[in-house]
């Protein structure tokens, strides 16, 4: 298990999900407005958009919130004019930190990110430091109760897939990067229902953190608390023993 899905864990166990935190759904906003800009607002020609409406509706997100945050996108409603970034830095142990963001206010969002940084015993590092240690991805998930593992590994590797892990309450597949709303067509065109699809970012190594879990966490959980932070990415691995223990704290 990924040190991300542990993480993923340990935070629905403890009532800290985004969605409980309010965040979920301004997260979700931002990638329909920048998919709708960059790629149109019909979700039939934009498979980027086509997909954030997916999640957005997954987590239960009003039609009425998407319909604006597209118009928004598409410039039919006037609305704050979000860029993206990525910052690099690391955490304990050397651990190696991606975290992406959609601002409207880069000095603002560079400021909050470093004093997370350094509040939480991180340091922000210039770019390219850590990038290189990750792989671009696409990953989709579908529900265990959905499918069957085998046959869904079969299609998924069919559809063009190049990777398939089973997960918590999850089947992921991974995808080739420049592949996933192909493979997220084939998968539904299959009869599956993907419960989530995103673009993510793999590392290509990992470092052991059980000896510095607690305090590490504790800095990615800074990191994604941030209002303009979308997503946070660590090479870092638990092992199992030192998940139950976080989980039982």
């Amino acid at each position: 298990m990924s040190g991300h899905n542990k993480w993923s864990s340990i935070k629905h166990k403890k009532g800290a999900t985004d969605a409980k935190r309010g965040k979920l759904f301004t997260r979700l906003v931002k990638e329909i407005i920048v998919s709708a800009r960059e790629g149109g607002g019909d979700p039939d020609s934009n498979p980027r958009l086509r997909i954030a409406i997916s999640n957005a509706r997954n987590a239960n997100m009003p039609n009425s919130n998407i319909e604006r945050a597209i118009k928004r996108g598409t410039g039919e409603l006037e609305g704050v004019n979000y860029e993206p970034y990525i910052y690099e830095g690391y955490g304990h142990n050397g651990v190696a930190i991606l975290v992406e963001v959609l601002t409207d206010n880069k000095q603002r969002t560079v400021s909050e990110i470093r004093h997370a940084f350094s509040k939480n015993g991180g340091s922000l590092a210039e770019t390219g430091a850590v990038a290189w240690n990750f792989e671009k991805k696409g990953l989709i998930e579908i529900e265990k109760e959905e499918a069957d593992e085998e046959e869904l590994m079969m299609a998924a590797l069919d559809a063009g897939a190049d990777d398939f892990s089973s997960e918590n309450e999850f089947y992921e597949i991974y995808t080739p990067y420049s592949e996933m709303h192909n493979v997220v067509h084939n998968l539904e065109e299959a009869g599956y229902n993907i419960k989530k699809a995103e673009l993510t970012q793999v590392p290509k190594n990992t470092v052991n953190a059980d000896d510095v879990a607690e305090k590490l966490l504790n800095l990615i959980d800074a990191l994604e608390d941030l209002d303009d932070v979308q997503k946070v990415y660590a090479n870092y691995e638990i092992s199992d023993e030192t998940f139950e223990r976080l989980m039982q704290d």
